[in-house]
């Protein structure tokens, strides 16, 4: 990544969390939850269109999306999904179950739970949810998570319904799954206290591991999703939408950074040159396809700009330019997606810019910029460059932008406001008595850095506790450790490295629960099976179903008595050893691996080499 000062650029970061709930049903049907098909019994074509929010405003970011004229198409299975996810009935009451694992999660964070849960409607014009609405409510408001010697501030958590998924986007169709509708989860909501893009990473990484903590989220591809919210000083907020892992958000913060920086000094250029407001910018488009063809069914449009020559090469994200945002731009509210999307005069041959700059009487200071496709969508397109350079002229536009792959954002829409919202009046509210709450107080397991921070007086590397803590495996360890008193570190050691290199290997670990583990290391404390046999006893048990008596029984896994070790031990000789001057050393070592191989899994390793080497050194003297 090239050079960048954070401090200097003032950049803050938040975050949007976005968790799945473990729950049967969904948030408002009783259609199941977690069923994901990739087929469909049939198809729902629909239309949207803004409403007025309860101020009587609308948001702008509906108009937008009404913009694009979009023809949107859901793929329908009875399996999962309702009349009420197609918007032909009304909700059921709210899902119980997800309020109290939202409850839980949002007392992990030391939040203040709201006292009466209120459903409300927020506008989603882009598709992805048929009723052009996502129900959501506040569970809690004004939390922390502990981070880096500081508070992380946790400003609210949501309860909502997922959305669908998208399986393609061409043109003016966009097709969606009705699979993940409705699914329960749960948004979190941080304060702008991140101040570097590898804050960003760690604060994603404390938020999955404290939804994680509760056992009652899902996991996989997709069960957890992030949106980055970031701004430099002079800058606006720009929310970096459905960034997939936490590694990937270094970089996509770090180029958004570099990109308002840049945009700043765009803004700074334009009024250098007499372009203030909005108002200073001035357009002129004609149809140019004499002049100009890229496709036989396609007409070409030329479209100036006045004043501002040489600006589709400033610089943005690294190795873009300016061109790049109208690109993003035109491709979702015009829809025009073939390639190219949109290109500068600098692309056009001599002949023929100079016939198109001579059609639009563009003067030397100005630019021109060629879009091909449907004439509508041409026009279209005409007015987003427009407006593009007008929120150039204002700086930084709030915006959503699409992460994509190395790093890098795309626009996506403009940053919706609070008019998208009003209240549910088909849902009544939520009482959340303090009862309730106390009843989930008091089943809340540990939160993750109480864990981390016992975990490493044990001395367990923190990559072994935070993979224990994300799979489950943390309260296995407490359990085991609780109920046999094993040391801690060597049941996160077998439990949370030996067991992952099992399951990586295809044995399936993840099939012994608390109870299997504790039986396990019941026998080690017992004495009846050495240190060495706990992976091999886990195997059988989990491949086989046996209990870990059984297993060590089928894999003749019984620890002699020190006697009888001893005895054996004593038998060795140093018959096949050919260097007679070697150190006492290398000697043991050889004896040492004679004694594995015929006391293996009859005797703790450790203490045979003690004693062979407490008889090598009597031997000496």
């Amino acid at each position: 990544m090239e050079q960048f000062d954070y401090e200097s650029a003032g950049l803050i970061s938040g975050l949007e969390v976005h968790q799945q709930l473990l729950t049967d049903r969904k948030l408002f049907c009783r259609c199941p939850a977690g069923l994901y098909t990739e087929t469909h019994d049939g198809e729902v074509l629909r239309h949207m269109r803004p409403t007025l929010s309860e101020l009587g405003v609308y948001d702008g970011t509906a108009l937008m999306e009404f913009k694009t004229k979009k023809e949107i198409v859901y793929l329908l299975n009875r399996l999962n999904m309702c009349t009420y996810e197609m918007d032909d009935t009304p909700p059921f009451l709210v899902n119980q179950e997800a309020i109290d694992v939202a409850i839980e999660l949002c007392l992990m964070m030391n939040m203040d739970i709201i006292d009466e849960v209120h459903i409300a409607r927020k506008q989603y014009l882009d598709g992805s949810i048929p009723t052009g609405f996502q129900r959501t409510a506040i569970v809690a408001v004004n939390g922390y998570l502990p981070f880096k010697g500081r508070n992380l501030t946790v400003t609210h958590v949501s309860v909502e319904e997922d959305s669908c998924r998208e399986v393609r986007d061409e043109g003016h169709r966009i097709t969606w799954r009705t699979d993940r509708l409705g699914m329960p989860l749960t948004e979190t909501v941080t304060g702008p206290d991140l101040v570097t893009p590898e804050e960003v990473r760690d604060a994603i990484l404390l938020c999955g591991l404290t939804s994680r903590s509760t056992r009652r989220v899902r996991t996989g591809i997709g069960a957890s999703r992030q949106d980055v919210n970031v701004s430099v000083r002079g800058g606006n907020r720009v929310e970096i939408k459905g960034v997939p892992r936490a590694g990937y958000a270094v970089k996509l913060v770090h180029n958004e950074g570099i990109r308002q920086v840049n945009l700043l000094k765009m803004r700074d250029e334009m009024r250098r040159r007499g372009l203030k407001t909005p108002g200073d910018i001035r357009m002129k488009a004609c149809d140019v396809s004499g002049i100009l063809t890229f496709r036989p069914d396609a007409k070409v449009f030329a479209v100036k700009i006045d004043g501002v020559a040489g600006l589709a090469e400033h610089p943005t994200q690294p190795a873009t330019t300016f061109l790049d945002e109208l690109s993003g731009r035109i491709r979702v509210i015009a829809c025009l997606d073939q390639h190219p999307i949109v290109l500068s005069s600098a692309s056009i041959d001599g002949l023929r810019r100079n016939r198109i700059r001579e059609r639009l009487r563009a003067g030397e200071h100005d630019e021109y910029f060629i879009v091909c496709g449907p004439e509508d969508d041409c026009r279209t397109a005409a007015e987003e460059i427009r407006l593009r350079f007008a929120d150039a002229a204002e700086g930084v536009p709030k915006e959503t932008r699409q992460a994509l792959a190395g790093g890098f954002t795309t626009f996506e829409r403009i940053l919706p406001g609070a008019d998208r919202m009003y209240p549910d009046t088909d849902s009544p509210p939520t009482r959340v008595t303090a009862e309730r709450v106390a009843r989930i107080k008091a089943g809340l397991k540990p939160p993750p850095w109480t864990r981390i921070e016992r975990y490493r007086s044990w001395r367990v590397p923190d990559e072994t506790s935070t993979f224990l803590i994300r799979r489950g495996g943390a309260d296995i360890v407490d359990a085991v450790v609780e109920k046999t008193g094993v040391d801690g570190l060597l049941a996160a050691v077998e439990i949370g490295q030996r067991a992952k290199a099992l399951h990586r290997a295809g044995i399936p670990v993840q099939r012994l629960g608390a109870a299997e583990w504790v039986e396990v290391f019941d026998l080690f404390t017992g004495g009846r099976i050495p240190r060495e046999a706990i992976s091999l006893i886990a195997t059988r048990m989990a491949t086989d179903g046996l209990t870990a008596a059984s297993a060590a029984q089928a894999e003749g896994v019984t620890v002699l008595g020190r006697e009888r070790w001893q005895a054996a031990a004593n038998g060795l000789d140093m018959a096949g050893y050919f260097e007679k001057d070697d150190s006492a050393a290398k000697r043991l070592r050889f004896l040492a691996g004679r004694a594995m191989q015929m006391l293996k899994y009859k005797a703790p390793a450790r203490e045979i080499v003690e004693y062979l080497q407490s008889t090598i050194e009597l031997a000496a003297k």
